[in-house]
């Protein structure tokens, strides 16, 4: 449908739990009984009458009559109703404001409602008061309300299928409601289309008989391809999140608009294959592995969020070819794994893991033997990176000497001492810790040559990757006593889930403490992660914007304003800027803003053009040689 067609097309929008987002009626109940004694009793009764008449199961002028009998209203409730209603109307509603403005002639509200109440409200969409559909209050010479008005055809039985009737309106009707009464309209012959409006509220009885089920505007404009504020309903944009990711993450995506599935759990490559085809936004942390046959069924997939640092799961190159872009946590829970490796170091110093199991078995040891402070010791920090530097520091607030090695060239802070290599990092460390990523080339990183290098009666941590240890070999230099105490975090092999059982040869060896992936499990740092991965990724669907992505090209991008935004991504080839360039102008389409950045494998070209164009204008975008994906955003 286009805005030609929309000439003979005419809108019946129900107003409440539609238009706005309450029952206006049961909202008036609450204000006129503001003062009554038995108020919470009496507006339940009301709400209770409200969901029986939109359910069908009592009709509509005994649910009416039943409501007005349980409280008195008079003008000055309504006017408090009318200031009310203006702070709820539904939100996509208010965002396609101007889609009401612009075909007012063409749309009717229709409620079961009073007009007083509803014309305030509607006036504001420049919707003419004749269009609005709606029962009237009787009032006596001083203003007061004495009744209704029974003569309106929407106090009666069948009343708002009488009252599109008696419209005599020429061309296609579409019913947009919540409850049975606007289904009613088509069922009586009044309309030809009726659409469940579940925003609000989801009737079932009602969703039932609907030719389509929309969960906002955007969806019934984007259905009936009419001008609307987003270029695609978010409603109809599926976020997946795994592993039990904050639910911080998860409201940030709702009050997006989006429509949200998490699982506790990570899933299997089977399992994604099985739910990866309608996702647009997948949420991981560490346990799932995006493959390239994941990526390749992955058909609508746009952007994928690391909620932790690594990114070694997710096949970089394939989701670029893809035109997937992926945002990961690099500082968000850096203090958290800081912490619990100083606090595992002073527990494995003193033993005290130890000592603890043999008071809850009823044995006091007393001794200081194998115990010790940590301030003076050598501290090895192998990986200085986010966790490593900010490390460094506390480490040596504690008194520790800080010895580094990483294979890239970093800053030293405070008094660290940088290493030549891993070998010299093990003479002089009394404590190692692991900080490195988890690339591939960082498996058995640690393995028994390393071990047999570090000082005897050494303390070992890793919190970086399960396989960046040999645990065979860790287990020999703990029971060789070349390691007298080992904290461990990650594991070659973890459980998917806290239901699945966890085997490992370190299990019940002397001062070893095991901690089931927690370096970043507190609740300030899944906080913290949870808000800024949903923040990128909502930002990257919203206006484009790719600042710190892990696999794309960054564009920090300007306000779009009312500009359409066109994105095309591309394999890294020459000419495709050209060829763009060209399309636009082929078909007369204003630039006011263009933007280009490339990788090694892909291209990234962001215009901002006027809103006028064509689709067949997007078409030749598409058509353009080495195209991976095209998207307009408004």
């Amino acid at each position: 449908m286009n805005n030609e067609c929309i000439e003979h097309t005419y809108f019946i929008i129900d107003f409440d739990s539609t238009f706005v987002t309450v029952e206006a009626l049961d909202e008036l109940s609450h204000i006129a009984l503001s003062t009554h004694p038995q108020k919470e009793k009496i507006t339940k009764e009301v709400a209770a009458i409200t969901t029986a008449g939109m359910e069908g199961s009592i009709d509509f002028p005994t649910s009416l009559t039943k409501r007005l009998s349980l409280f008195h209203p008079q003008p000055k409730h309504i006017i408090e109703l009318v200031a009310f209603l203006q702070t709820h109307i539904t939100p996509s509603v208010l965002r396609n404001k101007q889609f009401f403005s612009t075909f007012a002639d063409r749309i009717y509200i229709i409620s079961g409602g009073f007009s007083e109440y509803i014309i305030p409200i509607t006036s504001a969409f420049d919707i003419p008061e004749s269009h609005v559909l709606a029962n009237r209050f009787l009032t006596n010479k001083k203003g007061d309300i004495t009744g209704i008005d029974l003569s309106n055809p929407l106090s009666q039985k069948n009343g708002k299928a009488t009252a599109v009737k008696q419209l005599a309106l020429k061309g296609e009707i579409c019913v947009i409601g919540d409850g049975i009464t606007d289904y009613q309209i088509k069922e009586q012959g009044q309309a030809q289309r009726f659409f469940a409006f579940t925003e609000n509220v989801a009737r079932k009885g009602v969703v039932a008989k609907a030719d389509t089920v929309i969960n906002n505007f955007d969806e019934l404009l984007h259905l009936l391809h009419l001008p609307r504020s987003q270029s695609y309903p978010k409603s109809k944009m599926h976020v997946l999140l795994l592993e039990n990711i904050s639910q911080e993450a998860v409201d940030r995506f709702e009050m997006e608009g989006f429509t949200v599935e998490t699982n506790k759990a990570a899933l299997s490559e089977d399992e994604l294959l099985k739910k990866i085809e309608d996702i647009s936004i997948l949420g991981i942390r560490s346990k799932t592995e995006i493959t390239e046959k994941v990526l390749k069924k992955a058909t609508k997939l746009l952007a994928i969020g690391a909620f932790c640092i690594g990114t070694n799961q997710i096949d970089l190159k394939a989701a670029s070819k893809s035109g997937v872009v992926v945002f990961n946590a690099p500082y968000s829970n850096t203090r958290s794994v800081v912490e619990l490796v100083m606090g595992e170091i002073i527990m494995l110093a003193r033993k005290a893991t130890d000592k603890s199991a043999k008071m809850h078995d009823g044995v006091w040891d007393k001794s200081s033997d194998g115990s010790f402070e940590v301030r003076g010791k050598n501290l090895g920090i192998v990986g200085y990176g986010n966790i490593g530097s900010q490390l460094s520091v506390v480490a040596e607030s504690m008194g520790m000497h800080v010895y580094f090695y990483d294979v890239a060239d970093k800053l030293v802070i405070g008094n660290a001492i940088r290493c030549a290599s891993l070998e010299e990092l093990l003479h002089v460390s009394h404590v190692v810790t692991v900080h490195v990523d988890g690339s591939k080339t960082n498996k058995h990183l640690f393995g028994k040559k390393e071990f047999d290098a570090m000082m005897q009666g050494s303390l070992f941590i890793n919190l970086s990757r399960g396989h960046v240890v040999d645990i065979d070999a860790l287990v020999m230099a703990i029971t060789q006593k070349r390691v007298v105490g080992a904290a461990i975090d990650v594991f070659p092999q973890e459980p998917k889930s806290n239901k699945d059982p966890f085997v490992s040869p370190l299990q019940h060896l002397p001062n070893v403490i095991l901690t089931p992936h927690i370096g970043g499990s507190t609740e300030e740092a899944q906080k913290n992660i949870g808000e800024f991965v949903s923040k990128k990724l909502i930002q990257f669907i919203n206006t484009g914007n790719t600042i710190l992505s892990v696999n794309f090209p960054e564009l920090a991008l300007p306000p779009q304003g009312k500009m359409h935004r066109l994105i095309h991504i591309h394999d890294n080839i020459p000419g495709v800027l050209a060829n763009i360039n060209n399309v636009l102008t082929k078909h007369a389409i204003n630039i006011l803003g263009q933007y280009l950045k490339t990788g090694e494998d892909i291209g990234y070209v962001i215009t901002d053009v006027d809103v006028s164009y064509s689709d067949e204008a997007l078409e030749g975008l598409k058509k353009i040689p080495g195209t991976i994906r095209v998207r307009a955003l408004y």
